[in-house]
């Protein structure tokens, strides 16, 4: 493809950043522009930067558009400026990769030119990679379920986390799902952490029957609201606040208000319809930043949950080394046929 269009400079925080190809349609459907998404960053600007600022973050990029093929970066690539910083990051296989870690707006939007839609922050800061500063608690809904039955177990999910004396922030993923994130202090491992979505899955599960699954074998969930535990596993990301979702209507994760969860459809969030509300609201979480709540109220239900009920640990995602203590990986019905054969 040739180029569309010359060459513009945008401007964040005093740094000029190049924009090429700025007329690249990367949205047929909505006709949005490459330029448009670095604008539609430019005005949430302050909001994905408390998202993503000193995390390590992997880049979903669509160098052609929403249509085109597109890849994760988790490297930094060698042509990175100098006034953006990196961090080393360890993956579950042992090896590991130096991630940038944008401290300003204008690092958003040089990740824009590259094609990045999404950004994918760890919940980590670069002075502890090793110890997550966020409890990150993913609401899937599975077929036959949607929006409205995870807006359900959401609710039930802030009583619980207030029970245990945190306080939990909740956007819209993008697509069908909502995100409760809860900032939490850099004390624990990620072990730690997950263990702590499990117990919460598993509390929810119990509150709400037949409505809220922790079954990591999809075999097994049925038409519910999945607990997806394993999204707080070490190198497992989640897209952050106003990123850009890759769907034909250029959708982006909302961060919300308690008080609007039954009023909204992921569908009223987009990348025109986000700047007007971060231009009346502002930064709805911007709060979020300045809380660090403790696990330790959440660690000692999972002590008890297998104390007294004996349910210890879950499986890991499938390219995850065998950690201690996990129970076979192995899909039921797949283990029912080798136990008959």
């Amino acid at each position: 493809m040739g180029a569309a269009g010359t060459a513009v400079e945008l401007e964040a925080g005093g740094r000029a950043v190049r924009l090429s190809s700025p007329d690249k349609v990367y949205f047929p459907e909505r006709g949005f522009t490459k330029l448009d998404i670095a604008r539609y960053y430019l005005a949430v600007g302050p909001g994905i930067l408390r998202a993503l600022r000193d995390r390590p973050t992997t880049l979903e990029r669509f160098p052609e558009g929403v249509e085109g093929e597109s890849f994760f970066q988790k490297r930094a690539p060698k042509n990175l400026p100098d006034w953006i910083p990196t961090a080393r990051i360890d993956f579950p296989s042992g090896r590991s990769a130096d991630e940038i870690c944008p401290t300003e707006e204008a690092a958003v939007l040089w990740a824009a030119n590259l094609g990045c839609l999404t950004f994918h922050p760890w919940p980590v800061r670069r002075g502890r990679t090793d110890h997550p500063d966020e409890l990150r608690i993913d609401l899937d809904p599975q077929p036959g379920t949607d929006f409205h039955d995870a807006v359900a177990a959401a609710h039930e999910l802030r009583v619980l986390l207030e029970e245990h004396g945190v306080r939990g922030w909740p956007k819209t993923s993008g697509g069908r799902g909502l995100h409760v994130f809860v900032p939490i202090e850099p004390r624990w491992t990620f072990t730690d952490v997950r263990r702590c979505a499990i117990a919460v899955g598993r509390e929810l599960e119990k509150r709400m029957p037949g409505r809220v699954t922790t079954a990591w074998w999809k075999e097994e969930r049925g038409e519910r609201i999945f607990v997806d535990y394993n999204q707080t596993a070490r190198d497992r990301t989640i897209a952050c606040a106003y990123s850009v979702r890759p769907r034909p209507h250029a959708p982006v994760s909302a961060p919300l208000r308690w008080s609007e969860l039954d009023e909204v459809a992921p569908r009223d969030f987009d990348v025109a319809t986000m700047p007007v509300r971060f231009a009346e609201l502002g930064d709805v979480h911007a709060e979020m930043a300045d809380e660090a709540h403790s696990l330790e109220s959440l660690l000692e239900l999972a002590d008890r949950h297998e104390r007294d009920h004996g349910l210890g640990d879950m499986p890991y995602p499938p390219d995850y080394p065998k950690m201690p203590g996990e129970p076979k990986r192995v899909q039921p019905s797949r283990a029912r046929h080798d136990g008959a054969s």
